[in-house]
């Protein structure tokens, strides 16, 4: 018989409602139940957590890096282990790391690494994330141009058969540099497309959308702002009602009005999700690191190029949450629906991922009233400890 797991004394919140005076019931790795605390089975192991919050795990799309490895310079298996066990401090239990725009070889070996990471069951690991190259020169922000170029029938089917290997796989591209018949494809194939990076009219957005791109990478960021006569990116992001969007709320790339304005105009069923878009230094005392030989600074909560430009984030999804509580004014409850159950819909993993009920994994942060990580459970294993 399978050993039971009774997590008492901690308020739970099973991604719908919160539950007081109960236990979540962890068996085989999944949720058995949240049960009364009377209806404990006799026989499961007690793990106190008093005084404390019990929620879903993070889910993060995008992670360029944490532990002091950028997967654009350690692109394999080591790193990738790096990277989920840095996050899941933070209480990330589901990851995809990215790709910032590279070489032809630099992403072969990348996606080498993702099948290799799936092959060795890396906790956190969900699949990977490629952003770019087949991005606008426009909107490149931190992307080296020099790198950027259009989608050709080789890049399109190793991403087809990339995908075959992967749980999920998702692609952030702009309409500029992929056709709607690549887009088509890849969506058949079960790829994931996200628009972003992108200085294409709303016209051309809802064209991709129309041909199979679900998605928009890093909201605001990166492409072309609503205007009173083109809406441009932005707007279809938010016009178009089964488009997902991941937003980085750190305070640096978008506006608390802004992220206030977003989510009052968002058109269902699609959703705006949380997504770090961190970096290496994420769980380090770093101070600047290289992406394609250019120097990365980090400085007061930023990552920025030389000139400027910012390259990335210097945040944690509990830091996302908290600042979705805190400076944006949501409630607490539906701040945590954006880092855990809206990214799972995006991708499709609602079924597993994203709540805290019957046969879903047993994927959960403990936290406390300021939204601190004390401690990280994936697959109902401790994968950290405060």
């Amino acid at each position: 018989m399978t050993a039971l797991t009774a997590i008492t004394g901690a308020r739970i919140f099973d991604g719908d409602l919160w539950h007081d005076d109960s236990a979540l019931v962890v068996e085989g790795g999944k949720v058995a139940a949240i049960a009364a605390l009377r209806d404990v089975p006799a026989d499961a192991r007690i793990v106190p957590m008093d005084g404390l919050s019990l929620v879903p795990g993070f889910i993060d799309l995008q992670v360029n890096g944490g532990g002091g490895v950028l997967l654009n310079e350690q692109h394999d298996v080591e790193g990738i282990r790096t990277m989920c066990a840095a996050h899941a401090r933070f209480g990330t239990t589901g990851l995809l790391p990215t790709l910032i725009t590279d070489n032809r070889e630099v992403t072969t070996k990348t996606i080498a690494a993702g099948l290799a990471a799936r092959e060795a069951g890396v906790p956190g690991f969900l699949g990977l994330h490629l952003e770019g190259p087949h991005l606008s020169i426009a909107r490149k922000g931190a992307h080296d141009p020099s790198l950027i170029r259009p989608m050709e029938q080789a890049d399109l089917e190793r991403t087809i058969a990339a995908r075959k290997g992967l749980d999920t796989l998702l692609m952030t591209l702009a309409p500029e540099n992929a056709t709607n018949e690549q887009i088509a494809a890849l969506h058949a194939a079960g790829v994931t497309v996200s628009l972003g990076h992108s200085d294409s009219s709303y016209a051309t957005a809802a064209a991709a959308v129309e041909a199979g791109a679900h998605m928009m990478t890093h909201l605001f960021n990166a492409m072309s702002q609503l205007g009173n006569r083109e809406p441009g990116m932005v707007g279809a992001a938010l016009d178009l009602g089964h488009v997902n969007a991941g937003l980085i709320a750190d305070g640096y790339h978008v506006h608390p009005v802004a992220i206030r304005a977003a989510l009052r105009a968002k058109r269902g069923p699609g959703r705006i999700f949380l997504v770090t878009d961190a970096m290496s230094p994420i769980g380090t005392d770093m101070t600047s690191f290289f992406l394609n030989g250019r120097e990365i600074f980090r400085e007061g909560g930023r990552l920025t190029l030389a000139d400027g430009t910012l390259a990335g984030a210097d945040i944690d999804m509990a830091s996302c949450v908290r600042y979705m509580r805190d400076n944006v004014g949501i409630d607490l409850a539906e701040a945590l629906r954006m880092a855990s159950l809206y990214p799972a819909e995006a991708i499709g993993l609602t079924g597993r991922k994203g709540r805290l009920t019957h046969g879903h994994d047993a994927d959960f942060a403990v936290i406390d009233d300021g939204v601190n990580v004390l401690s990280t459970w994936i697959g109902g294993i401790p994968v950290f400890n405060a």
